[in-house]
């Protein structure tokens, strides 16, 4: 079903890139990509879509056929027809402001008539349990359900090939059972699955093999019982997540600890919708404590009003005992959005980390030197933040808020598409600022780094 013959991609002004790849997918079966942040499983997933080299441009070799066709040399709503892609990020691949229509949208653009497009929708959208959600429009959706809509999307055109990239990157475990859920049906149903991903464990039952890259190759293949029998040691070495589910832990309230931030009584409403009513909480300094729930709940919206990016409806936020407005919070507190494509404003790593800072200073140039050997960024210095992976950019926007002067940080899924290697560093680096007397707050699904490193932990209802 899907064909690699001898394929090299190496990105424009880069070196990385994937080379000599050699692989078929036969139909029907689940296929993993694994292996650490910029190894090359998302240029795997872009070849197979045909956008490289129509949107990436580098020196391609070799062929990348599906259903026996080229796929560089077939018309894009051919291709189509063959393959569904799904992004890590969601909103890169929206049209519509509404939910339902987003779901239709590429059904409409094939043509199909007004009966069965409702009859795709309807079905995408229980397939993916939105029906409950189907009239609010996708900005106002958390970046979970946004992905399950992406997915609803591409599932409505009832493709032949799937394929998926980081799918449960901002999913919480609801999601992912409804994901893991879907993805056994369509196997069940014959599709051919091609996934990209870092937490593999809901895969466990699902995939048929894994194949971990590394520096754009494929170096090891895997069975599921070999992948779930592989060592602790050699999967840490090799820097995989955990091949079974890790639960939630019970973590305690911090004692004894200076207070940094309170909420009393707040009220916030994203467009018509209420997002919570008479919210109290309490956060500590030399403490890193996870915010979690489900999807949907609440809780970027919660570290947007913590930071004065958006405004609370009743309600008020004090910031180490002083009541302060949106404007002034968003000068004591730094947000790390999710979407890191939107927090970079300069041509180069270095110039990146250098804005988060007030001064350009030797001290602060070297302490910008030092983290970026920390994360492993070092040798990406000079290059710009667009030719960075998913994973490196999600390194560089953690890098930026840990340099700020800020003593309050609030980071919306700082593991969002990262291997279990980079998660650890983030963890060593979260816990160190909080022993320097930070207060670190963790909107997250990450069950793995919150057992790394965090203190404690709430949960939104």
């Amino acid at each position: 079903m899907i064909r690699f013959e001898g394929v090299s991609f190496r990105y424009q002004g880069s070196d990385n890139g994937i080379f000599d790849i050699d692989l078929t997918v036969a139909a029907g079966e689940c296929v993993v990509l694994c292996g650490t942040s910029g190894c090359g499983k998302t240029t795997v997933t872009r070849m197979v879509s045909a956008l490289i080299p129509s949107f990436y441009h580098g020196k391609k070799e070799g062929r990348v056929l599906v259903r026996d066709s080229d796929v560089e040399g077939l018309r894009s709503w051919e291709v189509g027809s063959l393959v569904g892609s799904v992004f890590q990020d969601p909103k890169s691949q929206f049209f519509s402001t509404e939910l339902t229509g987003e779901v239709a949208f590429a059904c409409e653009n094939r043509g199909m008539d007004r009966l069965e497009i409702r009859q795709r929708t309807d079905g995408a959208l229980d397939m993916m349990g939105l029906e409950a959600l189907r009239s609010r429009a996708v900005d106002t959706l958390s970046s979970g359900e946004q992905q399950r809509v992406a997915i609803a999307s591409v599932y409505a055109l009832a493709p032949t090939v799937l394929v998926f990239d980081e799918p449960t990157a901002n999913m919480d475990a609801t999601g992912m059972a409804q994901l893991r859920k879907t993805v056994l049906e369509l196997k069940r149903r014959g599709l051919t699955l091609l996934v990209a991903e870092h937490r593999i464990a809901w895969l466990d039952g699902i995939a048929d093999r894994y194949l971990y890259l590394r520096a754009g190759r494929i170096c090891r293949q895997f069975s599921p019982s070999e992948m779930r029998a592989l060592p602790d040691v050699e999967r840490r070495r090799m820097g995989l997540r955990s091949a079974i589910l890790v639960p939630q832990p019970h973590l305690l309230a911090p004692h004894g600890t200076r207070l940094a931030i309170q909420c009393r009584g707040l009220v916030c409403r994203r467009g018509k919708t209420q997002v919570w009513r008479g919210l109290d909480l309490s956060f500590f300094t030399h403490r890193i404590t996870a915010i979690m729930g489900p999807n949907g709940v609440g809780k970027t919206t919660l570290g947007l009003v913590l930071s004065g990016l958006l405004r609370q409806r009743e309600g008020e936020v004090i910031v180490s005992g002083r009541r302060l407005r949106p404007a002034r919070r968003r000068r004591e507190l730094w947000f790390c959005v999710n979407n890191t494509g939107a927090q970079f404003f300069t041509n180069s790593v270095s110039d990146e980390l250098l804005m988060s800072m007030r001064e350009r200073s030797e001290k602060n140039i070297g302490r910008a030197r030092d983290i970026l050997r920390r994360m492993e960024l070092y040798q990406y210095r000079d290059a710009h933040p667009a030719c960075l992976s998913g994973g490196q950019r999600q390194r560089l926007a953690i890098a930026c808020a840990l340099l700020s002067d800020r003593n309050i940080l609030v980071l919306d899924e700082p593991t969002s598409g990262l291997d279990a290697a980079n998660m650890r560093i983030i963890a060593t680096e979260l816990k160190t600022a909080a022993a320097g007397g930070r207060c670190v707050l963790v909107i997250t699904h990450d069950t793995e780094l919150v057992a790394e490193c965090c203190d404690s932990a709430i949960s939104l209802e």
